[in-house]
């Protein structure tokens, strides 16, 4: 039997009636400017806009799910219910049973010392009375929904992919049987193939559905309607297609234009020898152990083949792209080459001196040459320190300089990046993802590396500034002479940028080649499969 919610809510009302909202976090301006939005029931809805726009604001202020102190003015119904009413234990059930919320990280969302079914149990125990071998049934039926294994169930988080764990955060949205499912950029940092399965799913399982994305091309085809946010405010609204082909407003304009495929100059190739090579890499991860014969060491714990007879040359100068689905290795491969992990087969070979022997402190002197930009520039500077100390660190570890001659160089780093002096005495979270991005950049280009190895470096950004940042790239590469090795699901971007192009599937190359040829032109399925997925 249901516990009593004391939610009534109407079939035939609006979905969603926001009326004059206006949002203010704890001592600060608006963020949220007098919005207006309608959602049907059965409709799906489009939020873009570049980062700071207000999407996300205004995602959780719909299930008042903003931080304490904020402030909220204006009217904000979901099926009927006024949401500024309701007591804790009604938002509860709001937050389930009426409203499902998909986040961007599920890493971020799960426990990480519950398993997939422990969440299962604790979101259905929460809201109803129900039996273990009824949450079972319930939970891996609603597994089977989202197209995940049976044993994924005793699983936890951090053994799963992140296509999977994304599935499992849809799969606790949708477990109450809500009527909308807000979802947040739930496929920014996911390879086009899984992220199409994950709005198909969305839009298959969602009754309602507010997609937050800044991916235009993804809200165009899975969207009926789209709303424009920019600096706080709706600045269009109406149909997708119509906003999105033949927009109105100026910034519309801008986001449609950033969205379109950039044709970068890709500077010629000097007929020179590889400077980079990687001979029959492999690499393996050790699973847990599966039975009793293997927990007792008796026979050999099982073993996960990442890499598989990895081949690459890469010459001065050269930009290289690894594509391919998550899971394929591409990150491993990167790893391997900076030493940040330790191949079970093969050589990497940096200027005829192999480096898979050598020890770290071998290594140091190396470490310089090849420097490496993450996906998620929020995870990897510290949030303690200033700008200043985080651009300081690589001067010191590596003992290039200090005090005014170290001041000099972080001035110039910061001013080749794009950035103004100031931002030295900022923290991190005072600046916006472009921002931290450029930082992040500057950082490994302080110790004037050769190689630089973008991971994912623009996935997590809109497309004004996924722009503004591979335009810088392309001009470093040209007035550095740098050489880049450049992971990325986005195979319109590898195709522009990129040189040559090398197609990971499940840890083996399947083409590679000339970035335009093998791009425009695939041999393999797999390439033909990944290109159709993008739309190319």
């Amino acid at each position: 039997m249901a516990r009593e919610t004391t939610l009534t809510t109407g079939i035939d009302q609006l979905l969603v009636s926001v009326r004059g909202l206006w949002v203010a976090y704890p001592q600060g301006d608006w963020v949220l400017r007098a919005i207006d939005l309608d959602l049907a029931p059965g409709e799906r809805l489009g939020l873009v806009g570049e980062s700071g726009s207000g999407k996300s604001t205004l995602g959780r202020a719909l299930i008042r799910l903003l931080p304490p102190g904020s402030r909220v003015q204006g009217h904000l119904q979901i099926a009927g219910v006024d949401v500024a009413t309701l007591s804790a234990q009604q938002l509860r059930h709001l937050r389930g049973e009426l409203v499902g919320f998909v986040f961007q990280d599920p890493m971020t969302r799960l426990n990480p010392l519950m398993t997939v079914g422990e969440h299962v149990r604790e979101t259905l125990r929460a809201h109803r009375r129900v039996g273990a071998k009824q949450a079972e049934a319930e939970g891996l039926a609603m597994l089977e929904a989202v197209q995940l294994p049976r044993r994924c169930w005793g699983q936890y988080p951090h053994q799963l992919s992140g296509g999977m764990r994304q599935r499992v955060g849809i799969a606790l949205a949708l477990l109450l049987r809500p009527r909308l499912v807000i979802a947040d950029e739930p496929t920014t940092a996911l390879d086009v193939t899984v992220a199409r399965e994950i709005l198909e799913l969305l839009v298959r399982l969602a009754p309602g559905l507010i997609l937050i994305s800044h991916d235009l091309h993804w809200v165009r085809r899975y969207c009926q309607r789209v709303a424009v946010m920019h600096r706080g405010e709706i600045v269009e609204q109406g149909d997708a297609d119509a906003v999105l082909n033949r927009p109105q407003h100026p910034y519309t304009q801008a986001l449609r234009d950033a969205a379109i495929t950039h044709s970068w100059t890709i500077p010629p190739l000097p007929d020179q020898s590889p400077c980079l090579t990687l001979r029959h890499i492999g690499h393996e991860y050790p699973l847990p152990p599966r039975h009793l014969g293997q927990v007792l060491g008796l026979q050999p714990p099982p073993r996960l083949r990442v890499l598989d007879g990895i081949d690459l040359e890469v010459r001065p100068g050269e930009t290289l792209g690894l594509v391919g689905e998550s899971g394929s290795g591409k990150s491993t491969c990167a790893r391997v080459i900076l030493k940040l992990l330790q191949p079970t087969q093969g050589c990497v070979y940096w200027q005829g001196q192999e480096l898979t022997s050598l020890s770290l402190r071998q290594f140091r002197p190396y470490r310089r040459q090849l420097q490496i930009i993450f996906q998620d520039p929020r995870a990897c500077l510290n949030p303690l320190l200033t700008v200043e100390q985080i651009l300081q660190e690589p001067l010191r570890v590596h003992r290039l300089a200090q005090g005014r001659k170290a001041r000099q160089l972080l001035v110039e780093a910061l001013a080749q990046v794009g950035l103004p002096v100031d931002l030295l005495l900022r923290y991190p979270h005072q600046l916006s993802g472009g921002q931290q991005q450029r930082v992040a950049i500057a950082r490994a280009l302080l110790v004037r590396p050769q190689v630089l190895v973008c991971d994912e470096p623009v996935s997590m950004l809109d497309a004004q500034v996924q722009v503004q940042i591979l335009e810088l790239l392309a001009r470093l590469r040209q007035e550095l002479g740098l050489t880049l090795l450049f992971i990325t699901h986005d195979l319109r971007v590898a195709r522009q940028f990129c040189h040559t192009v090398a197609v990971l599937q499940q840890g083996r190359i399947v083409e590679y080649g000339p970035a335009r040829d093998v791009l425009t032109h695939p041999q393999h399925p797999y390439t033909q499969a990944l290109l159709a997925a993008s739309g190319l």
